[in-house]
C-alpha cells in the first residue's frame, strides 16, 4: 500500500492530532493540517520533525471560511483521505451573563466548507472520508445512552450534540444514506438552514462512496488499550465496535485514533460506508 496523502481538519489537538501523528510515524503518510494557528506546533518536536521532512504541511486558515479550506485543498494536492474531527465547543460560563454559546454549528459549517470545496474529477475517485461524531446524537442513540450520560448531554452539551447531528445529516445526504427524522433526529434550524442542500459545490446525493463515521462514547485522555495489546502481541478486543448503539460510557482519544488508523490502513473494506460506534 502506497503512503497516504491525508487532509486533516480539526487536528490541532485530540483525535485529529493523535491520528495524524500515528499516520506520520507508523505509515509514512503525508498529512496536511488546516490550522488557525500553526505556531501552536512551534514547540512540538514530533510535528516539527515531519514539517522539516515535508511529510507534515501546516496550512494557516480557518475551516469556517470557505476560501481558506479551498486553499488548503490546493496545497494538499491529490488527497487520498480526509479526516474530519471538528466539533462544537461547550458553552462558557460568565458570572453576569450565565452560560454563553459561541457557535451553534461550528462543525457543521466546517463540514459543508470541506465538501463544497473538495476537488471533483471525473477520472479520479473522491477521497475516503472519516468523520468523528459522538454516540447519542441521534434520537435512537440518545435512548441507548447510560442515564448519567443523558444528563451530561442534556445539561452541559446540548449545542455540541446538535452540531454533530448536523454534521451527520450532511454526510448522510452526500453518501445517499436514508435519514429517518424519528430515528435519526431533526436538525435544528440554527445548525442547518433550509437551503443547505442547494449549496454550490455540495456533492450530489450518493456521490460519496467511501465514508466512515465514527461515533465515540465520552472521550477521555486515558491510555491506548489497543496499543498495549499490540505491543504484547496479545489477543483480545481493546474496545467494542458496532453499527448498533453500544450504550457505553467512555473511550480514550488514543484508542479512537488507534481504531481510525487501523480502519484506514488494514480494515477499510470492513468499515466503509458505515456509522460505527466505539466504546469500552
Amino acid at each position: 500500500m502506497a503512503p497516504l496523502n491525508v487532509f486533516s481538519v480539526g487536528a490541532s489537538r485530540n483525535v485529529g492530532y493523535l491520528s495524524a501523528v500515528r499516520l506520520l510515524e507508523r505509515h509514512g503518510a503525508t498529512v496536511t493540517l488546516l490550522l488557525r494557528s500553526p505556531s501552536a506546533f512551534d514547540g512540538d518536536a514530533t510535528i516539527q520533525k515531519y514539517v522539516k521532512s515535508g511529510h507534515a504541511r501546516l496550512v494557516k486558515g480557518d475551516a469556517t471560511i470557505e476560501a481558506d479550506v479551498q486553499r488548503a485543498w490546493k496545497e494538499a494536492g491529490p488527497v487520498d483521505v480526509v479526516i474530519f474531527s471538528v466539533g462544537g465547543l461547550p458553552p462558557t460560563f460568565h458570572l453576569l451573563k450565565g452560560f454563553i454559546q459561541s457557535s451553534h454549528n461550528l462543525g457543521t459549517r466546517c463540514m459543508l466548507n470541506v465538501l463544497c470545496t473538495m476537488p471533483q474529477h471525473s477520472d479520479a475517485p473522491l477521497p475516503k472520508i472519516v468523520v468523528i461524531t459522538s454516540s447519542g446524537v441521534t434520537s435512537t442513540g440518545y435512548k441507548a445512552l447510560p442515564i448519567l450520560l443523558k444528563a451530561v448531554y442534556t445539561i452541559l452539551l446540548p449545542y455540541p450534540v446538535k452540531d454533530k447531528l448536523g454534521t451527520e445529516r450532511v454526510i448522510a445526504h452526500c453518501a445517499g444514506w436514508t435519514w429517518d427524522p424519528k430515528a435519526d433526529g431533526v436538525v435544528a434550524k440554527e445548525v442547518l438552514d433550509e437551503g443547505w442542500t442547494q449549496r454550490k459545490g455540495l456533492p450530489a446525493p450518493g456521490s460519496l462512496k467511501r465514508v466512515l463515521v465514527i461515533r465515540s462514547a465520552m472521550m477521555t485522555d486515558g491510555k491506548s488499550v489497543g496499543d498495549e495489546l499490540d505491543a504484547a502481541k496479545a489477543k483480545g478486543q481493546p474496545y467494542r465496535l458496532g453499527e448498533q448503539d453500544l450504550g457505553g460510557y467512555t473511550i480514550s482519544r488514543k484508542d479512537i485514533a488507534h481504531f481510525l488508523v487501523d480502519a484506514l490502513t488494514t480494515r477499510w473494506n470492513e468499515f466503509e460506508n458505515k456509522r460505527v460506534n466505539i466504546a469500552y
